[in-house]
């Protein structure tokens, strides 16, 4: 680890202010930035201290939604009981992410920010990664890729994305409020991150020194629920995880969500699926051939041909868990 510089910032223009070079990064709950720094994916020579900042920890309620501010520990944001109650799938992906000690300490900010696990990124040694040296390769690409990705993915890249919040979050079409010293926006979740057909060695869509301070929800989805599937019950990264939120009218499905995690650089929405359940009745069999029909897209690599069977049915029991909730 090299020798970097430390700041605290005391407040939100204080931080933008210290951030203007682009080997700065934030330092929030540190839970994944000091991993990055141990194992030689991140050398930044300056870390800016934001958890001190005011107002960013808040969970807040309006007529037609809630804000999460930033800095919000994820065991607060899960155990909220208006999240518990109105967003139940964003509080199970939570409990499920990581153990109780990281949720005590992680922040809703940070975690959708967590780089791939994808083990040649993640190498200690030299290996063909485009996302650790842009144009030199993808080793997974013909190697260990039996937990990599299913979709969107290009021989440039096939790593997966593996935050369980950001699955929720985009399966609730949340929004990630940003600042930045030019001006601040608002990201769809779902577009939060980034494709290695849009550009290989990128994470997510964030500029050098872009914050990002809260992220809001609209309105309540007390039918929705997280599935995760991972090779042991403790914790563990997902091979395949599935968010659903649904509403019912008359009796039939009026809207419908369903997003897959660990099958792609991003959380995966399957919005072929979700036009096809609409106006089907929860229980039939037309409900299996809707979400089946969000597959089409789906190309397995040399050794994750299992992963398209065990998302399709992990999406029909998230699916199935969220039909089941009292609205």
């Amino acid at each position: 680890m090299r020798p970097f510089t430390y700041v605290r910032a005391e407040s939100l223009r204080d931080a933008l202010d210290n951030a203007r070079t682009a080997d700065t990064r934030f330092l929030a709950g540190g839970t994944e930035l000091l991993n990055w720094a141990r194992i030689g994916i991140e050398s930044p020579r300056r870390l800016v201290d934001i958890g001190r900042l005011p107002d960013l920890h808040e969970i807040t309620s309006y007529s037609d939604g809630l804000r999460i501010g930033a800095l919000a520990l994820l065991n607060d944001v899960a155990q909220d009981p208006r999240v518990e109650a109105s967003y139940p799938v964003l509080s199970q992906a939570i409990l499920k992410s990581a153990s109780a000690q990281l949720r005590n300490l992680a922040t809703i900010g940070g975690n959708p920010v967590q780089r791939t696990r994808c083990p040649y990124f993640r190498s200690p040694g030299p290996v063909a990664c485009n996302k650790r040296v842009p144009k030199s390769g993808c080793a997974a690409l013909h190697g260990a890729n039996e937990r990599l990705a299913i979709f969107g993915w290009t021989e440039d890249c096939v790593a997966v994305q593996p935050s369980d919040p950001a699955v929720a979050l985009a399966c609730l079409d949340a929004e990630i409020t940003t600042e930045h010293v030019d001006g601040g926006r608002r990201i769809p979740a779902p577009e939060f991150h980034t494709l290695p057909g849009e550009d290989p060695s990128a994470h997510n869509v964030l500029r050098p020194g872009e914050l990002i301070t809260g992220i809001e929800i609209g309105a309540p989805v007390p039918k929705s629920a997280y599935v995760k599937v991972r090779e042991r019950q403790s914790y563990e990264f997902a091979l395949v995880s599935a968010a659903a939120a649904v509403e019912i009218r008359d009796g039939l499905i009026s809207r419908a969500r369903l997003a897959l995690g660990s099958v792609a650089m991003r959380p995966w929405r399957l919005y072929d699926a979700e036009q096809a359940l609409v106006g089907l009745r929860p229980g039939s069999p037309a409900v299996r051939e809707a979400v089946t029909s969000g597959f089409s897209a789906s190309r397995p690599l040399s050794s994750n041909a299992y992963k398209i069977p065990l998302a399709r049915n992990t999406a029909l029991r998230a699916l199935d868990l969220a039909l089941a909730l009292e609205a």
